[in-house]
C-alpha cells in the first residue's frame, strides 16, 4: 500500500517555447477548480511545474490536471519526489529510496526528458538506464506488473544531475513518452501536414470513437485542401473526400478516386446535404476558422469537425480562449463536445476537435 496520498506539485512538458503559454491555461484551469498554487518554468525549457500551497490528494490531482484537459500540455503527471544531486556512479540508489519511504510499488516505468535539443542528449542516458532502474526497483520488490492498480513510476530529467519522480495511473497520462506521439511519415501522402491529422485522430478520440466514427463509406469535406495531405489521411479511413481548394491537387491521390478536387473558395462553398466529417486547415485568422466551423454545425452540414488555429505568437492562450468564446456563443443552447491540443505535429497552430454531444 501506498503512503503517498498528497501530491507535492504536477509536472508538465510542452513544445518549447510554449511555457508561458500553458502556464496561463494552468492559472485558469486551477482557479475553476480552486486550486492554489505557483508555477515555476523557464522559457524554452519545454516543461512547467505547478507546486501547490494547500495539500492535494494524489488521484485528484492526477484527474483534474491531466493533460487531457490542457491545450499546450503534452504530458501531464503528480510529482511524489525530486532529487537535486543524482551520484554519477549511482543514480538508482536515491530513487529506488523515495520509493521504498513511501512503500510503493509500481507496474511499470517510464523515463522522460525535455523536448529540446540539450534534453535530447539525454535520450541515450534514459535507454541505458532504465534497465538497471528496473532491477533495483524489482530487487526492492517494487515493481510488480502484474499489481493493476499500482501507478506507472515516471521520472523526468531535466538535466544530467537531477530528477523528478511522479506517479500517475496511465488513463491519466499521455500514452506516448513524453506526449509525443512519433508518427512514421507514409510515402504515398502528399504532404507532411497528413501526420497532423493522423496525430489528431489519435489525440482528440478515444479508440471507441475511433471505431464508430471514422467507418469506411463516410463522407467528409477538406477545406483548404492542396495537396492533399488530410485528404489522403480521410481516405484511408474509407471516406470519400470533397477537396476544395483553388490550388493543385495531387495527381496520385486524385487517380485513386476516393478524393473529388473543387475549386472554390473554402469560407463559402457548402454541400447540398450533410457530411460525417469536415477537416480544415486553412491559413487563416483564427477567429475567421472559428466562425466558420461554428456555422456548418449552425446549417447542420457536418457531424464532427477538426480543424487548425494558427495563432499569434505573443497572444496565443487569449486566442485560443477568444475562439473557444466564439464557438461556444454561436452555439448556444446546442451540446457540444470540444477539445483542443497543441499536437507534435503542429507549429504555432492549435487542432482542435468538435462534435454535437447527441451525435451517434
Amino acid at each position: 500500500m501506498s503512503r503517498f496520498t498528497s501530491a507535492q506539485a504536477m509536472l508538465f512538458q510542452c513544445r518549447a517555447g510554449f511555457e508561458h503559454d500553458l502556464a496561463q491555461e494552468l492559472a485558469a484551469l486551477c482557479q475553476r477548480h480552486e486550486i492554489v498554487g505557483r508555477t515555476t518554468f523557464e522559457a524554452n525549457a519545454g516543461y512547467i511545474v505547478l507546486h501547490f500551497d494547500d495539500v492535494i490528494d494524489w488521484g485528484d490531482a492526477q484527474k483534474t490536471l491531466s493533460s487531457a484537459r490542457l491545450c499546450f500540455a503534452r504530458q501531464a503527471w503528480p510529482v511524489v519526489g525530486h532529487v537535486d544531486a543524482l551520484p554519477e556512479r549511482d543514480r538508482v540508489t536515491p530513487i529506488v529510496d523515495q520509493l521504498a519511504r513511501g512503500r510503493t510499488a509500481v507496474a511499470d516505468v517510464c523515463l522522460e526528458y525535455p523536448d529540446t535539443n540539450s534534453g535530447k542528449t539525454r535520450s541515450g542516458f534514459c535507454k541505458r538506464f532504465e534497465a538497471p532502474l528496473r532491477a533495483g526497483l524489482e530487487a526492492a520488490g517494487l515493481l510488480k506488473p502484474a499489481l493493476r492498480k499500482a501507478p506507472t513510476l515516471y521520472l523526468f530529467f531535466p538535466d544530467a544531475e537531477s530528477v523528478w519522480l511522479g506517479l500517475c495511473e496511465p488513463r491519466h497520462a499521455s500514452p506516448w513518452p513524453m506526449g509525443i506521439a512519433r508518427l512514421r511519415m507514409p510515402r504515398e501522402a502528399p504532404s507532411r501536414s497528413t501526420l497532423k491529422l493522423a496525430e489528431a485522430f489519435l489525440a482528440l478520440l478515444d479508440h471507441e470513437e475511433r471505431d464508430r466514427w471514422l467507418r469506411a463509406g463516410g463522407k467528409a469535406v477538406d477545406l483548404g485542401a492542396a495537396p492533399g495531405g488530410w485528404s489522403w489521411q480521410l481516405a484511408q479511413h474509407g471516406l470519400r473526400v470533397t477537396a476544395i481548394d483553388n490550388g493543385p491537387m495531387d495527381p496520385a491521390l486524385l487517380a485513386e478516386g476516393m478524393v473529388t478536387h473543387v475549386r472554390a473558395d473554402g469560407f463559402v462553398w457548402r454541400p447540398k446535404g450533410s457530411v460525417d466529417w469536415l477537416v480544415c486547415d486553412m491559413v487563416e485568422q483564427p477567429t475567421r476558422i472559428a466562425t466558420l466551423m461554428a456555422d456548418w454545425f449552425l446549417q447542420k452540414k457536418c457531424r464532427h469537425a477538426i480543424f487548425n488555429l494558427k495563432l499569434p505568437m505573443k497572444k496565443r492562450h487569449a486566442a485560443l480562449r477568444q475562439c473557444i468564446d466564439i464557438i461556444r456563443s454561436r452555439l448556444k443552447g446546442i451540446p457540444i463536445t470540444l477539445r483542443f491540443a497543441h499536437l507534435y505535429h503542429d507549429r504555432e497552430e492549435v487542432t482542435g476537435y468538435l462534435c454535437r454531444q447527441d451525435t451517434r
